[in-house]
């Protein structure tokens, strides 16, 4: 399982020169496959008929896969041209647009085992709040319960549950926060949002994230509750705010729920359909179910699999930059090594899908083979690893 937070991975202070073009529902994205298309789910909440729908989306016009990433999200690959707009009818029709202005920008990932009522509250006040639309899609709000698993994931705010019905609201990763009540939570994490978009107006630089913004223009926390109490929200200031941490829920029963490992994130329409009732999709590419009996074939359910440390991106022949095909590389490999931290297969430079919130293993694809990592215990005992497991590919310097 993941390891505790690791400050290896950062955004940098960047300055933007277009606008996000991360894709949508409605924004479609050209890959190699056809058009792609990143359905949101706040939180990874699905009913029934929410997941019926996207298995027929993913039957009618896409290639019959649905994956997970790393949010939370559903993508649609392999879609025909010309679909965009029976594609919207439908998940419309399912309640998956709930305001298509908004729709990139609900990216809530939630503790998978916790009640789904704060979640439900953040994504209506979002969609409410007509400048929340210039949020980019990647700016990532975390609703945890307590335990610190979805707040290491790098999110840009986060709702922290405490005890006694109160609430601790971060910005990005400062080491202060501010307290509220749990009623006032969803209020107070939008407010968040408004505030990073004033900072980002105020830099010039089309920030998308907070920790994108430059130095001189970063959010102050003692600000932000200072403009909670202008907004009517009672807030405290808590300067060494606590930092839980958690591993997230392996495969198995945890508290009358299932949780299904999808290996490497991808399963198609048949084995979807075969988890029964609501689903709660987590960001390390799981499903949650309440039928705890239920055993779909080709997923994993019981902990210690090999594939709870094996993640990657879409590789080939979806993406045109990537230089293998990684995801059948990984399996080629997965049921035989087990590395010490998380490996991530990486088809380019660019790493896309990487965890958050963790230290990991880079395997990155370079028209010699495989590299690993740079970090140096790392790299050798996966190098180790693979060795004995008699790794077919080449990775040069294992």
């Amino acid at each position: 399982m993941p390891q505790p937070p690791s400050d290896a991975v950062r955004d940098e202070p960047v300055i933007r020169e277009r606008g996000d073009a991360c894709p949508g529902a409605l924004r479609l994205h050209a890959a190699d496959d056809g058009f792609l298309a990143r359905v949101r789910i706040p939180g990874g909440l699905l009913d029934a008929a929410q997941a019926a729908a996207l298995a027929e989306a993913a039957d009618w016009f896409g290639d019959g896969y649905l994956e997970l990433t790393s949010r939370g999200n559903v993508q649609l690959r392999g879609l025909s041209d010309g679909c965009g707009g029976e594609l919207a009818e439908l998940l419309g029709a399912a309640g998956l647009l709930p305001r298509p202005s908004h729709e990139r920008i609900r990216n809530i990932v939630a503790s998978p085992l916790a009640d789904p009522a704060p979640v439900r509250a953040l994504d209506r006040a979002l969609c409410a709040e007509p400048k929340a639309a210039a949020l980019s899609g990647r700016f990532l709000f975390a609703v945890d319960d307590g335990r610190g698993d979805v707040a290491a994931l790098d999110p840009d705010v986060t709702l922290l549950a405490q005890p006694g019905g109160r609430v601790l609201v971060r910005l990005g990763a400062a080491p202060a926060a501010v307290e509220v009540a749990a009623a006032d939570a969803a209020a107070a994490g939008l407010e968040a949002a408004l505030h990073f978009l004033d900072a980002a107006a105020a830099a010039g630089t089309r920030a998308w994230r907070i920790a994108e913004l430059p130095p001189e223009h970063a959010l102050d926390v003692e600000e932000f509750a200072a403009r909670l109490e202008s907004a009517g929200i009672r807030a405290r200031y808590v300067p060494d705010a606590p930092r839980p941490y958690a591993d997230p829920p392996a495969p198995g029963v945890h508290a009358g729920a299932l949780c299904v490992l999808i290996p490497l994130g991808r399963l198609d329409t048949a084995q979807w359909r075969q988890l029964p009732g609501d689903l709660r999709i987590t960001p390390w590419r799981s499903i949650v179910v309440t039928d705890t009996a239920a055993r779909p074939a080709g997923l994993v359910t019981s902990p210690d699999s090999p594939w709870e440390s094996v993640t990657a991106c879409t590789g080939r022949p979806g993406c045109a930059k990537s230089l293998a095909d990684v995801r059948a590389d990984a399996r080629a490999v997965a049921e035989r090594t087990r590395g010490p931290l998380p490996v991530h297969w990486s088809g380019c430079e660019r790493r896309c899908g990487h965890p958050r919130g963790t230290a990991w293993v880079d395997l990155v694809a370079t028209p010699d083979g495989y590299r690993l990592g740079a970090d140096p215990v790392a790299r050798h005992e996966l190098a180790a690893t693979l060795a004995a497991a008699r790794n077919p590919l080449h990775v040069p310097g294992s």
